[in-house]
Parts: C-alpha cells; structure tokens; sequence
C-alpha cells in the first residue's frame, strides 16, 4: 500500500486491516466463480473511503467453488498478522443469498459480551458488511453465493493474542473499523499527537478536548461538540496530562469510552491492555461499594466487556456509580496536572450512550456546544 504519514520526522507506510484482507479476497473470489477466469488483482472501497488494488494468490478454481487469498500488509505497523494469508472460498449455492462463515483459524465466540453473538465465527461487524457488500457487487441477479473465510496461520497467532481469554478459541478475529491499519509506532504517535496540542497552542487555543480514540471523536459528534481542539490522545493519557501541563492548556474536557477511562479512575494513565487491565476489578470495587449484590459482582468481574458487565449492575445503583467513577477520573487527573489545569469528564458506552459526566464536565458541556 502506497500511502504513508509522517510521525515524529519519520516517514510511515499505511496498511490494511484483516477486514479488508478478507473482503478482497471475497470480492475476488466471487468474481472468479462467476466468469472462470483467474484475476491478478482486485479493487475494493474501505470503510475509511480509500481504494486497494490488491493482488490475488493462491488461485483454485472448480467447477462451483473458486478459493483464492490476499496477503495481509499492516504497513509500518507490523503485528502478528502482518504477511499473513487469508483466504476466501466462493461457492455457489441456491437461492440468491450471500452465507458468510469461517473456516480454519477463524475465531469462534463462546462468551458473551463481543461484538459477535455466541457460536459465531469471529467476523466483526464491519468487515462482515463489507464482505457482503462487495460480493453482492460481483454476484449474477438470481444467483447466490456461500463465502468461507479461512486464516490457516490464525490457528498458532491466536495463542499469542488475547482471544482465548475473551472467549475466542480456534482463531484470530476478522477486524477493522477503518480497513486501514494506521502505523502506530509508539514514540512517533507520541511525539504525533504532543505536536498536535503544540499547534493548539500556538493558535492560542488554551480548552481542548481529549478522547482516547475513534468512539470519543463520534460521540463528540453526537453532543455536538465544537470538535476544533478535539485530539486523540490513544492510551497515552498521562503523557498528554503531561504535555497539557508543559502548554499551559487550561481547560480539558474529556470525553472517552468507560472501556479506557475506567482504568484512568484507578489511576492508570497508560490504558493498552498489555500494559495494565483492570476494568472489571474497578468496576466491580465501586459497585460493592454501593452494596451491590454478590452474585452481580462475580458476574461483572467475569465479563469481558463493560457493555456486558453494565448489564450486572442494579438500574438504580447505575447512575450513582457512574457519578462516583467520572468523579475519580477527574480527580486522578487533576492530582496528574497537580490540579493546575481545570478538568472535566464524560463516559460513555456504545451500547448505552452517555453513562456520566462530572459537574464540571457538565458545564464544559454547554461551554463547548456549537451553536
């Protein structure tokens, strides 16, 4: 892929998501089985808006199957899918339905609280629709079509990975939001998003808002939001409380996920999951704390998600616990600035829209609303 950024004086290349791997391969595939004849490469549109032109390997083509895969490039963010092969199978079937389902080292969910039903093939939501919808563009009306992803080295990488703790056993997950893999090394990013609040700066721009990543951003959308001063600190929080301080920003108001500022309420400012994870143990500590009951605090430390440990938690206990948990986070950032910058925070979930917000969130709030 041919697109780079420059991050911290270094040039880096942009790749692509599992997702899109799997959609192309797909789109490939299916073209294939319609027409007989082998391709070199295919198009596809990502969710992000950017076009790939990727090639084809690994051709088989049957009388009603064709198999065919994409090499997964994550550009100058090499992860443990990087150079991976994934694979998609067309075969014809009746009806004019397009069946999507996994094969070999694709996941399977056995715990609920993903972004997939229980007994699913993990294809995330995204790349699931983009699949789909990029093989109804190559598929004859009237015709129908049963499309396998399959990740045969998925089976190794996912014992390296998180997914058998989170309930996904047999594989990796099919993923991307985007279907572009943004090269995100760390000290680069770092220096990224510091410059990013150098230039609020010297524009005179002393409020900002901070959000851990791309559901703050869209949820600062939905408030409507003047989104200006709007910067993405990724898990790096204490590094731009930090930098804030070094700025002289006076005002921050943040607006993230409970999945990442929960772990801020207890203190941590680096909120990767390698790094420290401590979600459901927060959780469940405040709401025992209100005298929740026993059963919902074991079931809540057991979740993997916070969408699916709010589910635990009493209707009428939650609106307490949200308040005391917007409290603490902006109390352990103001004790971070050693409260020289005024601070305010809003949680939210996507599951469950605004969880909370702290009295001076609330009025940052109405300070911030475009008009």
């Amino acid at each position: 892929m041919d697109r780079y950024v420059v991050k911290g004086g270094k040039k880096l290349r942009y790749g692509y998501t599992t997702g899109s791997s799997a959609t192309a391969a797909a789109k490939a595939a299916t073209r294939m089985l319609f027409t007989g004849c082998e391709i070199e490469n295919v198009k596809i549109k990502t969710p992000k808006g950017w076009d790939l032109i990727l090639d084809v390997e690994d051709i088989i083509i049957k009388k009603d199957k064709v198999k065919c895969a994409i090499v997964k490039d994550s550009g100058d963010d090499p992860d443990s899918t990087n150079g991976i092969k994934i694979y998609a199978e067309a075969e014809l079937i009746e009806g004019e339905e397009v069946i999507l389902t996994g094969g070999i080292g694709v996941g399977k969910v056995t715990r609920e609280g993903l972004a997939v039903d229980i007994g699913e093939y993990a294809i995330n939501p995204v790349p699931r629709k983009t699949i789909i919808e990029a093989v109804r563009e190559e598929l004859p009306e009237g015709l129908g079509v049963k499309i396998t992803i399959s990740i045969p080295e998925g089976v190794d990488i996912a014992k390296k990975t998180f997914n058998p703790k989170l309930g996904i056993l047999g594989g990796i997950s099919v993923l991307g939001t985007s279907g572009i893999v943004e090269p995100m090394s760390e000290e680069a990013f770092k220096d990224s998003i510091a410059l990013e609040l150098s230039v609020l700066k010297n524009k005179g721009i002393k409020k900002v808002i901070f959000s851990p990543g791309n559901y703050g951003r869209d949820f600062v959308e939905e408030l409507n939001l003047k989104n200006y001063s709007l910067i993405k600190t990724s898990n790096f929080i204490g590094f731009m409380l930090d930098k804030a301080v070094e700025y002289d920003i006076e005002e921050i108001l943040f607006v993230g996920h409970i999945g990442k500022m929960i772990k801020v309420s207890g203190g941590i400012f680096h909120t990767h999951s390698k790094v420290a994870d401590a979600r459901m143990e927060i959780l469940a500590s405040n709401y025992a704390a209100l005298g929740g009951l026993q059963d919902d605090i074991n079931n809540i430390l057991n979740s993997i998600t916070t969408d699916k440990a709010i589910e635990y938690i009493d209707e009428n206990k939650r609106d307490d616990l949200f308040k005391i948990l917007v409290q603490k986070i902006t109390e352990k950032c103001r004790d971070r600035v050693y409260d020289s910058i005024k601070i305010g925070t809003v949680i939210f979930s996507k599951k469950y829209g605004l969880l909370g917000m702290c009295p001076i969130g609330k009025d940052m709030l109405e300070e911030y609303k475009n008009e």
